[in-house]
């Protein structure tokens, strides 16, 4: 479909004949992506809430009537575990507040559930596994379609074809006629039809292209592809397996907790009706007047000794990484062994961290979801004009695909830039071999077809 495009051209000027070629290249971009933009835009949009949407659930559990003493952490956490047999602690939440339940995670292998415990009375009000909760459902959402790995690997060739989208449009948005800022820089509502439109569709688009490419390839670590790559590049010439502060979609998360859960000190008891006595999680009670007084930023979890760490470790999960630092702890002294804080991360781990913040909408407080949401809203008006300059243009009996053109020329630009675009975007670079292909071998036998789609000027 693309093919033609790329190697033929009329007499005009290699300006007119790029255009051409830009343009078709941008049309089957936008064919591929739009549904996607949609769906990204919507979902990403709700997940910028995740603080208060999170908030507005757990309300009734941090408006609790505290009569006596709270329990000892240890036996908070003996509660939860009594709830589901063969569990093991994965970590405490330090309490949000004065009158808020204890959160205790618990789990085994890549279960992990979120048990709400009363902490005077030990009474557990809500036990919810961890992937239901509807921010993580959103999470998964947006990043794979619900779909695991297969999801994310479509959600990845999406993001790189929204990628070649901008950067195609970027190229047909450029003015070239001197006719001012209407049309370019904002809309010239006086415009009807088709030409409103099209003001609709490069105003917005320019306005958003920058957010949009910035969450585009600041969303690229978290994919299962292009992470995974990411991680591989980065474990050659490691002596040690390269830990990665964020996942690479649900898949390795719940690879991530097998390793972690399976493996704590043969010690370490669980279950129904274990009442901790003696066991490490007695440690517990020494260490959380210890990291309460360090000022973390919430929520702060401390874990037990696991595959991943000999230690008790103590760390910050806020959703603005940047804030995020950690401390390990000897469990039998409560002393602090170690601590790292975000400034140590490795650089990439950090530019990944601001982008995530970003993506996210946490970095900068309200103003940053307000971007987020002007972003998405944005979003939604370019594909949803871009699907309608092409619903009033489109010919009978074609996709509406602009004409290739009919002499062979070269474009060593483009293709360069094409080539550099599919070895920084694997699977956009995998897609457009099989689209070339399919253009040369495949198109050629079904002259009806390639007619629909706009790979051959007319039938035959």
């Amino acid at each position: 479909m693309i093919a033609p495009s790329l190697a033929t051209g009329d007499g005009q000027g290699g300006e007119g004949r790029a255009y051409t070629v830009v343009w078709r290249l941008h049309f089957y971009a936008g064919l591929v992506s739009v549904p996607f933009v949609l769906w990204l835009a919507v979902t990403g949009a709700l997940y910028l809430f995740q603080p208060q949407l999170d908030a507005l659930i757990d309300r009734r559990y941090d408006m609790l009537e505290m009569r006596g003493s709270a329990a000892a952490p240890s036996a908070q956490v003996a509660a939860a575990l009594a709830t589901v047999d063969g569990l093991v602690l994965n970590a405490y939440e330090l309490p949000a507040g004065p009158r808020s339940a204890s959160r205790v995670l618990i789990g085994r292998g890549s279960d992990l559930y979120r048990v709400y415990v009363h902490p005077p009375t030990l009474k557990i009000l809500k036990v919810v596994p961890e992937n239901e909760r509807l921010t993580r459902l959103l999470f998964y959402l947006h990043g794979e379609l619900l779909l695991g790995w297969p999801g994310s690997m479509l959600v990845e060739l999406a993001a790189s074809w929204t990628i070649m989208l901008i950067l195609t449009g970027w190229y047909l948005w450029w003015p070239r006629d001197g006719r001012g800022a209407g049309g370019i820089l904002y809309p010239r509502f006086s415009a009807r039809g088709r030409p409103l439109w099209r003001d609709l569709h490069a105003v917005f688009g320019f306005w958003v292209s920058f957010c949009t490419l910035f969450l585009l390839v600041s969303g690229l670590p978290w994919a299962s592809s292009w992470g995974g790559m990411l991680k591989a590049v980065r474990q050659i010439g490691s002596e040690t397996v390269v830990r990665q502060p964020w996942t690479t979609g649900s898949e390795s998360e719940a690879a991530e907790r097998v390793e972690a859960h399976d493996q704590h000190r043969p010690a370490v008891g669980g279950g129904r009706g274990s009442t901790m006595s003696g066991t490490l999680y007695g440690e517990l009670d020494r260490l959380v007047p210890i990291v309460a007084p360090l000022g973390f930023a919430p929520p702060v979890l401390i874990s037990p000794p696991s595959a991943l760490s000999p230690t008790w470790t103590a760390r910050s999960e806020a959703r603005n990484r940047p804030l995020r630092q950690s401390v390990t702890l000897d469990g039998s002294t409560g002393a602090v062994t170690s601590r790292t804080t975000f400034a140590e991360w490795p650089l990439i781990d950090q530019l990944v961290g601001y982008g995530v913040a970003i993506h996210e909408g946490h970095l900068f407080g309200w103003f940053n979801q307000a971007l987020g949401v002007f972003t998405a809203v944005g979003l939604v008006v370019v594909s949803v004009s871009g699907v309608m300059m092409w619903w009033k243009r489109r010919p009978a009996h074609r996709l509406g695909a602009p004409m290739p053109r009919r002499r062979l020329i070269t474009l060593p630009a483009l293709w360069g830039g094409l080539v550099i675009l599919g070895v920084a975007l694997p699977l956009l670079g995998a897609s457009l071999v099989l689209v070339l292909a399919l253009d040369r071998w495949v198109l050629p036998l079904f002259p009806d077809l390639a007619f629909y789609l706009g790979a051959r000027s007319a039938r035959g």
